[in-house]
């Protein structure tokens, strides 16, 4: 089943970003996960302002300069997928998003594959059955993707963003696959130059989500 478009999947919500006022509305994105996404850089620091949500607000502003947008981390430090669809109604859905990131990967190697994609499927839908947009994120490299094959937490890493991708392709909506195009980097550079810690990107790890997820959002 193929994916969805980054030139039209989101055509809509960009409709709406490059309209000026007073027909215009605010727009609302959620970006919804673990530490990533929450800013956590080496911990216990907190880098919210070069974090991918940040960044991926920036880089809407720059391309629809009329829009009224917001960014909203409903992120957790720690959290895996199964607790974050416990709090998903509440925490995130209230906000009233026209779009969602979700980004769980890195952690969920701790619950399982089986777990995490019920936990996975359960946002989706839920989003889904109230028309809001949805892009899922494959995880961010931590250091076990330096090392060779034979490592366990290194094909825990890889399965699990497998699973996200066909989960993004069962249900036609968004994939930033942030593992790749970090991957596609460290084959020509150092992998480090992309992380601040052993599992946190720095500026420059999330400076690439951020592109990712800017191809879901086109200016013209």
């Amino acid at each position: 089943m193929p994916l969805a478009k980054p030139s039209d999947y989101l055509e809509d919500v960009c409709d709406i970003l490059r309209t000026h006022w007073p027909k215009n509305r605010t727009v609302n994105v959620v970006c919804h996960g673990h530490s990533v996404p929450a800013g956590y850089f080496a911990t216990p620091f907190v880098d919210t302002m070069n974090a991918y949500p940040h960044l991926l607000h920036q880089g809407i502003k720059h391309r629809f300069p009329y829009a009224v947008c917001n960014v909203i981390v409903t992120s957790i430090g720690g959290e895996n997928s199964a607790s974050g669809a416990e709090r998903y109604l509440e925490e995130v859905l209230c906000h009233r998003p026209d779009v969602i990131t979700i980004d769980y990967g890195l952690n969920d190697r701790g619950i399982g594959l089986e777990k995490a994609q019920n936990s996975w499927i359960k946002m989706i839908e839920t989003s889904l059955e109230r028309d809001v947009k949805v892009i899922l994120m494959t995880p961010t490299p931590d250091k076990t993707q330096s090392t060779n094959y034979e490592d366990d937490d290194r094909h825990l890493l890889a399965d699990h963003a497998e699973q996200i991708r066909s989960l993004a392709s069962e249900y036609k909506i968004g994939l930033c696959d942030s593992l790749s195009v970090s991957l596609d980097y460290a084959a020509k550079e150092d992998l480090s130059d992309l992380l601040s810690w052993s599992n946190h990107p720095n500026r420059r790890g999330h400076e690439i989500v951020a592109r990712e997820i800017l191809r879901w959002f086109p200016a013209g």
